[in-house]
């Protein structure tokens, strides 16, 4: 049997990157995935190759009624949600002087409010289907600090903070909530020329001596999400090769 059938999961910033390859392991893996993004071109084209169990929906993961919408088409489409993947997320690499209130506001209702209000918005949903796995994608930046990045560091800090408190919230009701920690991997996000100083020089100390893959985190993911994981709620998953090992 397959790991996530009869499973139906949201995945957030699925259009591209990380959240595109966890959408191709969760349909082959059996499960009914929406997948939700403001790249609509993209995220059209990606539903279309994964077929009848994906359906993509144009998304701001900041708005609370945009939330309620994709919950309730999730659940016309396919039905009550099992599994939330709290994907979406940007970042810019700005020195604490140089970044703006603007810029900060915008990283942290993207990065940390999207995934309080996915959490909240999901809840209803996940208590028809019976029981619940919510993965919050949070960083090696949830964990340690980084130069440059301000911003960015305060809203992965937040989303491990928030992943703690709503698992021993919703616990009892069979919902699991958990965080996982990427170092750097190979998406679109951060290999890109502004990141690529910042990147080049974390690189350096990664003692595997390499970046990840995506499919390597979505395999972490898909784990989460399915019931091998039952037993593991308000935990931290950290994948970064070694890097805040040392």
């Amino acid at each position: 049997m397959k790991k996530l059938e009869n499973k139906i999961a949201i995945i957030t910033g699925g259009a591209r990157g990380m959240g595109a390859t966890n959408a191709k392991l969760f349909v082959e893996e059996g499960a009914k995935v929406v997948i939700t993004d403001i790249l609509s071109q993209e995220g059209e084209k990606l539903a279309e190759i994964l077929g009848a169990h994906c359906l993509f929906i144009k998304h701001d993961v900041s708005s609370e009624d945009r939330w309620n919408y994709v919950v309730s088409e999730t659940e016309k489409k396919f039905g009550p949600v099992n599994i939330l993947v709290n994907n979406a997320g940007i970042t810019f690499n700005k020195s604490l002087e140089t970044t703006t209130l603007d810029e900060y506001e915008r990283l942290m209702r993207i990065n940390a409010t999207g995934v309080f209000l996915g959490m909240k918005s999901v809840l209803p949903s996940m208590r028809k289907a019976g029981k619940g796995s919510i993965i919050n994608i949070s960083s090696i930046a949830g964990m340690v600090g980084f130069p440059n990045a301000l911003a960015y560091v305060a809203s992965k800090y937040a989303v491990r903070g928030m992943t703690k408190a709503a698992a021993l919230e919703l616990a009892a009701e069979g919902i699991r909530v958990n965080s996982v920690h990427p170092g750097l991997i190979e998406t679109p996000m951060i290999m890109n020329d502004e990141m690529g100083p910042m990147i080049d020089a974390i690189s350096e100390g990664i003692p595997m001596k390499r970046t990840a893959k995506p499919d390597e985190v979505s395999k972490l993911v898909l784990f989460l999400a399915s019931d091998d994981a039952s037993y593991s709620t308000g935990s931290e998953f950290i994948i970064d090769g070694g890097l805040i090992a040392q």
